[in-house]
């Protein structure tokens, strides 16, 4: 069994050694839980975290399976528990979780479960723990800078040791809970008589915090490591240290094995094993030193007058790891991701699908990114996190449903110039692509063919520019475009904040079309099977279109008008054409002298709905070719592309909170 804590404020108890599956969630604390400690020889586990809290745990009768009422959620392996691995945190090992050996602390209660007994008496974040093995010792410390003894048993405190100046970050305790070793902030390793309730030695080896200590039972010498990227071997009788080893990264955590070989843990994802040399006395004297007693007496030379080198230049073995992310900037067009990972490989995401566009492997990130600038404006629809060192995607509503795209842009087969998709919808019938197809099959032959996906995907069609909003039509597609095609090898996780107290997780091709509202919100529900997404506020721009300057042009409209904030520039010149092409029918004769009917009329004001009509566009390329008349669009007396949107333009050339000015008129020929 395997116990787990989390930034997540949860502990976690796994099968790890079978199914591997999450078999209870214990949701306790109130913040982050930093630290776990278990009893080689009982049930008792004990937790801490930055809530000011420590729990006494009874591992046996906390996995003691809860009746839970049917509409409470289900019962995963015979536990209460979610699949879920939430943040980054403590993990420890136990093979006596079943033991019948120890006496039984902590209240069960056949409706609300089991509750731990609380240690009570800190006033600060608990940062390190440590128990014996018996589980009759427990000692704790964190930002108060003292450490706190305590009877596991009972919850009661034993007494307080004080001589760290700054916070304690890690502990250990010898096997018969008599001798503690510290490590604190304030650079320093303490060894402890918890008999003589005082501090028997001083340790000044390193130059920095001190996070992470390992020790064989016998308790004769210590390893330790932390922020000054070194790990030391001390002999806690002579005092003689030794520099081990150096790490590219902070030292994190160190688990000794048989006192053979050490292995290191950093904020780096992979693994690394070291030789653990334990006789000082065959060592060689340039990796060595005498620990002073103080952090300013730390001796800074080796036996032999030389600066300390380590005595193993490369790890013996390394378990590789993927590269954490660390670095991340969302591009303009908020459908991509640029990312920076450990070891400085540089990425470029697709936020739709999920996967990796392009490596550009190691390149300068900043200049990769301004390389990759593109003037678009698109509003923001989701969220980045890479805390963790995995891309994290927030969705909420209604905010990701705030964005568009032509779908011409995105090389959809068949699509028409008109057809709009809204990203958010879109992203996420994707993502359940598996849990319709479930939901389909499961669903009756009438249901099946009926209207279960109706509403499933749905493109808006622009119908015009005129004074006010532009009308929308709607049509739906039921399939999965292939710019939101998830890869199924390698499936992202759904994570929502679920109905049962706690976080809901599956990854998207393990959703057996089961779920509901209870595990996904309505609103992401509504969105993939019925089409229906909020109200979206500005969705529209407004803008004035006048006359160039100077030109003897004719004021086309009176007042503003309103269109949607991706319409592009060419809708607007097709616009300013359609209407010149009438006025030119008023007069029956264009420049050239050539009769303008009123089937080229038709043909400039005709949406294509992909029915075989033809649109505005080629409207107006018959109207160039008939009239030889060609114009421009101006906006802060600056030529607009004709591919740029309303929203670009004033995001990037009007730049002012009043309503946009756009300008046409005609080129000389």
């Amino acid at each position: 069994m395997i116990v787990s804590c989390s930034s997540d404020t949860t502990l976690k108890a796994w099968k790890a050694f079978s199914s591997g599956e999450c078999v209870r969630t214990f949701r306790q604390h109130s913040d982050y839980v930093t630290s776990l400690a278990a009893a080689k020889d009982s049930n008792i586990l004990a937790s801490g975290g930055l809530g000011c809290e420590v729990f006494l745990w009874d591992l046996e009768a906390a996995l003691i399976p809860v009746s839970r009422a049917a509409n409470d959620g289900t019962v995963e392996g015979g536990y209460e528990g979610i699949h879920s691995s939430g943040g980054s945190g403590g993990i420890v090992l136990t093979d006596r979780a079943t033991s019948t050996n120890s006496s039984s602390f902590g209240t069960i209660n056949t409706s609300q479960g089991y509750s731990p007994v609380p240690a009570k008496g800190h006033k600060e974040s608990v940062y390190a723990l440590a128990i014996n093995d018996a589980g009759t010792v427990l000692v704790s410390g964190g930002t108060e800078k003292v450490i706190r003894v305590w009877d596991p048993r009972s919850g009661t405190k034993q007494m307080k040791l004080k001589g760290h100046t700054d916070n304690v970050r890690t502990l250990l305790l010898d096997s018969s809970g008599r001798l503690c070793i510290s490590g604190s902030s304030d650079s320093t390793i303490r060894l402890w008589d918890l008999g003589q309730q005082r501090c028997v030695h001083s340790y000044a080896v390193h130059t920095d915090s001190v996070w992470a200590l390992a020790s064989p039972p016998s308790f004769s010498h210590v390893y330790s490591g932390g922020r000054d990227l070194s790990v030391y071997l001390t002999d806690l009788s002579s005092r003689e240290s030794t520099l081990l080893c150096t790490e590219q990264q902070h030292v994190l955590q160190l688990a000794l094995q048989d006192d053979e070989w050490l292995w290191v843990a950093t904020p780096d994802s992979s693994l690394h094993r070291w030789p653990a040399r334990s006789s000082l006395k065959t060592l060689q004297k340039g990796s060595s030193f005498v620990a002073g007693s103080l952090p300013y007496a730390r001796a800074r030379a080796s036996l032999d007058g030389s600066a300390p080198v380590p005595l193993h230049a490369e790890p013996a073995f390394v378990i590789p790891g993927t590269p954490g992310i660390l670095q991340h900037a969302v591009l303009n067009d908020r459908r991509h991701l640029l990312t920076k990972d450990a070891v400085g490989i540089v990425k470029l995401w697709e936020i739709t699908r999920g996967a990796v566009v392009t490596d550009f492997g190691k390149v300068s990130f900043e200049e990769k990114e301004k390389e990759l600038f593109e003037m678009v404006s698109v509003p923001a629809w989701f969220t980045i996190d890479t805390r963790l060192g995995s891309i994290s995607v927030h969705l909420d509503t209604p905010q990701c449903f705030g964005a568009e795209i032509y779908a011409v842009d995105l090389q959809v087969t068949g699509a028409s110039e008109e057809t709009k998709l809204n990203l958010g919808q879109q992203t996420l019938r994707g993502l359940l692509a598996h849990w319709i197809a479930c939901r389909k099959q499961k669903a009756s032959p009438q249901e099946a063919d009926g209207d279960l996906l109706a509403g499933a995907g749905s493109g808006t069609a622009e119908h015009g520019l005129g004074r006010g909003a532009v009308d929308d039509g709607a049509s739906h597609s039921p399939g999965v475009f292939p710019a939101f095609e998830f890869e199924n090898e390698l499936p992202p996780s759904i994570i929502t904040e679920g109905s049962q107290g706690g976080p809901w997780r599956k990854k998207a091709t393990e959703l057996d079309g089961t779920e509901d509202e209870k595990e996904l919100p309505w609103w992401c529900i509504d969105a993939v099977l019925n089409g229906k997404l909020p109200p979206r506020e500005h969705a529209k721009c407004s803008f004035f279109l006048q006359p160039y300057e100077g030109t003897s042009l004719q004021v086309l409209t009176q007042g503003k008008l309103s269109a949607p904030r991706i319409l592009r520039i060419q809708k607007v010149m097709n616009y300013v054409l359609d209407k010149l092409a009438v006025d030119k029918l008023d007069k029956s004769v264009d420049d050239g002298g050539s009769v303008l009917t009123s089937t080229s009329v038709h043909m400039l004001s005709q949406n294509s709905s992909g029915n075989g009509h033809t649109s505005s566009k080629s409207g107006s390329r018959v109207w160039q070719h008939q009239s030889k008349l060609q114009i421009e669009i101006l906006c802060n007396h600056q030529v607009l592309p004709p591919v740029m949107s309303l929203a670009t333009v004033r995001a990037y050339v009007w730049k002012k909170p009043e309503d946009l000015c756009l300008q046409y008129r005609t080129i000389p020929e």
